[in-house]
C-alpha cells in the first residue's frame, strides 16, 4: 500500500524509512520554525522522506496545570507556515471530532492519539475529511485489533492510513515494545514506530511523566531491523525546558547522528 497523498510515505521494504519528528507541542512560532529547519537539513542530506509533526494542543494531561496549548487557530497556522515555509507535510493529533474539520484545513495528516483510538466517532471524523489518518495503537490493545480501527477508515472510503507503535503498557509507570507487532501491523497498514513515546514512564508521583531518552536509539535501531515503515520522534532543542514531554524527547543536537546511523542500519539490511 501507498499513500499517495503523501508520496513521502511508502510501504515498502526497498525504501528508506520515512520520519514523523517534531515537538511534542506548538510552543510558539520561532521554535516551530527552528526545529523545521534544522529537521529539514538532516533529512534532505540523507534523503530520509520527513513530515513535521507538533500538537495544536495537548489534551491528555497529567494535571490540571499542565501546558495544554498557545490557542488552537494560533498553532494551526504555526503549522502552516512551517508547511509552506520548507514544503512539507505536517502532522498534528485531534482529540475531538470537531477538531478534524479544523485541522483538516491547515495539516496534512490527523494523528488518532492512542487513548482515543478506540473511539469511533473521532476516527470516522477524521477519515470523513479525506485526510492521510495515522492510528496510534493504543498502550491497552494487541497489535491485531488495530485491524479493525484500520477497517474504520477504509470503510469511509480513506484507504490513506496509517498505523503507530507507541509501546505497551508494562506495569504502572512503563512501556514496552513488542517488536512481533511490528509485521503483524503491516499486513493491515504501512507501520511507524513511536520511539520517544515508547520510552516514557507514566503515572509518576509527581503528576509528570518521566521517560528514558538514553534509550531512543536502541528502540530506533531495532525498529528499522523489522522493517518498519516510519520512526516519530519528538525531539526539541531544548528538552529540559519543553511545556511538554521533556523527559522523553530527543535532544536536537543528536538527531543527525541518530539518523545517520539508522540509514546504515537501513541499507545494509536492504541489501540482504
Amino acid at each position: 500500500m501507498e499513500l499517495s497523498k503523501i508520496p513521502q510515505i511508502k510501504h515498502s521494504d526497498s525504501n528508506n524509512f520515512f520520519l514523523l519528528a517534531g515537538p511534542c507541542a506548538i510552543e510558539g512560532e520561532e521554535m516551530a520554525l527552528r526545529i523545521a529547519e534544522k529537521v529539514v537539513e538532516i533529512t534532505s542530506k540523507l534523503e530520509i522522506p520527513y513530515i513535521f509533526k507538533g500538537s495544536f494542543k495537548k489534551a491528555n494531561r497529567s494535571r490540571l496545570d499542565s501546558f495544554t496549548g498557545i490557542g488552537d487557530e494560533k498553532a494551526l497556522k504555526i503549522l502552516r507556515k512551517v508547511s509552506e515555509t520548507f514544503e512539507i507535510p505536517t502532522v498534528t493529533d485531534i482529540h475531538e471530532v470537531s477538531d478534524a474539520k479544523m485541522a483538516a484545513e491547515y495539516v496534512d495528516v490527523l494523528q488518532i492519539p492512542a487513548f482515543l483510538v478506540r473511539q469511533t466517532d473521532l476516527v470516522v471524523a477524521a477519515a470523513e475529511t479525506g485526510k492521510v489518518v495515522n492510528l496510534k495503537k493504543g498502550q491497552f490493545m494487541s497489535p491485531e485489533s488495530m485491524k479493525h480501527a484500520v477497517t474504520k477508515v477504509t470503510d469511509c472510503n480513506n484507504d490513506q492510513v496509517m498505523v503507530t507503535d507507541r509501546g505497551t503498557m508494562f506495569g504502572y509507570q512503563d512501556m514496552i515494545v513488542d517488536f512481533r507487532g511490528i509485521p503483524t501491523m503491516r499486513e493491515f497498514a504501512p507501520t511507524v514506530l513511536d520511539v520517544t513515546h515508547s520510552l516514557q514512564q507514566p503515572n509518576q508521583s509527581s503528576g509528570v511523566t518521566g521517560g528514558r531518552p538514553d534509550m531512543i536509539e536502541t528502540i530506533a535501531r531495532a525498529g528499522v531491523v523489522n522493517h518498519v515503515d516510519g520512526l516519530f520522534i519528538e525531539t526539541h532543542f531544548d528538552p529540559a525546558n519543553a511545556k511538554s514531554d521533556g523527559a522523553n524527547m530527543l535532544d536536537l543536537a543528536y538527531l543527525e547522528n541518530l539518523l545517520t546511523n539508522l540509514v546504515s542500519i537501513r541499507k545494509t539490511i536492504n541489501s540482504f
